[in-house]
């Protein structure tokens, strides 16, 4: 080992000393910037991650819609089915109605499947809490589980649907009478805004309720799992007519998707300034040192030691902090990460706001999702400004003239 990093780290801990004041501090403040960015940035995408999960669980990679509904659906998904990658096809017609039971009243967005194909692309069957997916029929849905909740309702219940066509009936001095529909299931996804929201039908219920006829409003389309989605898209363009296009799951979505990744942003570089803050801690010390250490460094000089050996001396102090805190922050990290939903579970019944939380919180528990190139960015960058925090004092020490430090008080 060169001298001068022999000399660095022995400066940082001092023979005799097993935790230096100096040292810990700026090794902690690095430490606590470095955990709260894997935590932060982890969370953040979580998110991300659990929207796509459930949106691929439930719709497929691929999204194929028309500006006024697909007429001859089953046309399309030959042609859809018949794209290298693709594994199977499924349509589906959707809208907004009006539900009741006893009185109570709720808006949720009914989704028609068509159940000959829908197991092929929808892994519904992960979902259903009670019930089964096999009972669904054209006079019967699936409620999610706090949506039959708010309602009262539960499975053997009948319901009532109303059509958006009842605007259209009333406006002819039609009678437009509500459809009753049994409860054979309930199905929880995991995003409170679904699980509220949410109603399964068949695709012929939809389409009655709606007047659509024979047509469909989409096709979702499930591809190989390790063909990526974009290009599965474009791959189903290039068969599809012009009027028909296919979308991914990231396009359907992007408006929501470059919110939340600009949320992500904007967070991972308020949180970089923590360690930023850090470094001047590290800058702080080191130059203390240099003050402190002023006859050693002359006799370093003294001795034939290099300017540029003095100055290696405490930029390696700076990677030194850089490492050690790094380590500890990620270690702090993590284990924050698989501790987190006992905490925020904890302080909501301390609290009594679980109801509150989950409402707002959008998700059943915290997700995390640590990326190998997030975390290898705050690595590099934590390094990157632990090793430049050593830069000033290590100029400071390599300006010392041997003789004026060794007289120097």
């Amino acid at each position: 080992m060169p001298w001068y990093l022999y000399l660095a780290l022995k400066q940082l801990f001092p023979t005799g000393r097993r935790f230096p004041f100096f040292t810990v501090i700026s090794v902690v403040g690095v430490a606590l910037g470095v955990a709260l960015l894997v935590v932060v940035t982890s969370v953040m995408g979580g998110f991300g991650s659990e929207i796509k999960r459930m949106i691929v669980q439930t719709e497929g990679e691929v999204q194929v819609k028309a500006q006024g509904g697909i007429a001859d659906y089953r046309s399309v998904m030959k042609r859809i089915e018949a794209v290298p990658g693709v594994i199977a096809s499924t349509p589906y017609a959707m809208g907004p109605v009006l539900i009741k039971f006893q009185d109570r009243p709720a808006y949720p967005m009914l989704r028609g499947l068509d159940l000959q194909s829908v197991q092929r692309v929808a892994q519904l069957d992960h979902f259903i809490k009670a019930g089964s997916i096999d009972d669904l029929d054209d006079d019967s849905v699936i409620l999610s589980v706090q949506l039959a909740r708010s309602i009262g309702a539960t499975i053997g219940d009948t319901i009532e649907v109303y059509s958006p066509l009842i605007v259209e009936t009333l406006e002819k001095n039609e009678v437009f009478l509500p459809r009753q529909v049994r409860v054979v299931g309930l199905l929880e996804i995991g995003h409170q805004q679904l699980d509220s929201s949410t109603v399964y039908g068949t695709l012929r219920l939809v389409q009655d309720l709606y007047g659509l006829g024979a047509q469909v409003h989409g096709i979702d389309v499930r591809v190989q799992p390790d063909m990526n989605d974009d290009d599965a898209a474009a791959h189903i363009n290039a068969v599809l007519p012009p009027d028909i296009r296919a979308f991914s799951w990231e396009d359907s979505f992007s408006d929501f998707l470059w919110v939340l990744n600009l949320e992500k942003s904007m967070i991972f570089f308020l949180l970089l300034f923590i360690v930023i803050v850090a470094a001047f801690s590290v800058t702080s010390s080191l130059l203390i040192s240099v003050i402190r250490k002023t006859r050693e460094i002359g006799l370093i000089g003294a001795l034939g030691g290099r300017p540029i050996h003095v100055a290696l001396c405490f930029c390696a102090q700076g990677l030194a902090i850089g490492l050690l805190g790094t380590v500890l922050g990620l270690a702090a990290g993590f284990g924050a990460l698989a501790v987190r939903n006992d905490v925020v579970m904890g302080i909501a019944r301390a609290t009594q706001r679980e109801d509150v939380l989950r409402r707002f919180y959008q998700f059943s528990e915290l997700p995390s999702d640590p990326t190998v190139g997030v975390i290898s960015l705050i690595v590099v960058l934590t390094i990157v400004i632990s090793t430049i925090a050593g830069l000033l004092p290590a100029w400071r020490a390599a300006r010392l003239k041997p003789v004026e430090a060794l007289r120097g008080e």
